[in-house]
């Protein structure tokens, strides 16, 4: 599990694609510090296990079916890429649950600054906005951002400078592919009420003791 607090933005070194799947390398610098062969690391999000630490770059396979749902099709070499380490229990949890089980991809559609912050536009199709709904919690390439409009056919989230800094968002252009990962809660709490006849009752939500 994930926070969706980017630690730092790292490089990818290789790419080695097979038919479907590819191996990714990445130089990094700040999460070496505990890393560890078999840990998580979410790259741009994506939820990837380091099978091979040779500081300073690290390696890891990707399947198929994360490359069909996600943009890492589209990274080369020199492409930048947030990442962060699974989170510990023992610190503060800055952003939101985050598993790194991407839902799918969204398209930049426009950026647009308004005085210290830039506004986002997403352009995404109905079976992720049915998810984010506005002041709630969404991850964009692994960023934790709160939703700040939600239309027809999109989502935007306003980021502030820090963000800005740290994360590799106001690199992208319209037109870029950006991986969405929905908040966890309203997938759970949607499978709940569909198993459920009567729809979503009090009865219901005290039976699954929210």
């Amino acid at each position: 599990m994930f926070t969706g607090i980017i630690e730092e933005i790292g490089t990818v070194e290789a790419v080695v694609r097979g038919a479907r799947s590819c191996r990714l390398t990445i130089r990094a610098d700040r999460i070496f510090g505990d890393l560890k062969l078999g840990d998580s690391v979410a790259v741009n999000g994506v939820c990837l296990t380091a099978d091979e630490i040779s500081r300073p770059v690290f390696t890891a396979d990707v399947m198929a079916e994360t490359v069909r749902r996600t943009n890492i099709e589209r990274l080369a070499p020199g492409s930048r890429v947030n990442l962060e380490r699974a989170m510990q229990l023992n610190g503060r949890f800055g952003g939101h649950i985050v598993s790194g089980h991407i839902d799918g991809t969204g398209t930049v559609s426009s950026m647009v600054r308004e005085d210290n912050a830039v506004w986002v536009r997403i352009a995404a199709d109905g079976g992720l906005l049915r998810y984010i709904v506005e002041k709630g919690s969404v991850a964009l390439d692994g960023i934790s951002l709160t939703v700040a409009e939600v239309g027809q056919g999109y989502f935007s989230v306003s980021v502030i400078p820090h963000t800005a800094e740290e994360t590799t968002l106001i690199s992208r252009k319209p037109g870029d592919r950006i991986n969405i990962e929905c908040d966890i809660i309203g997938k759970y709490v949607e499978k709940l009420a569909k198993a459920e006849s009567g729809g979503v009752t009090m009865e219901l939500l005290e039976k699954y003791g929210f």
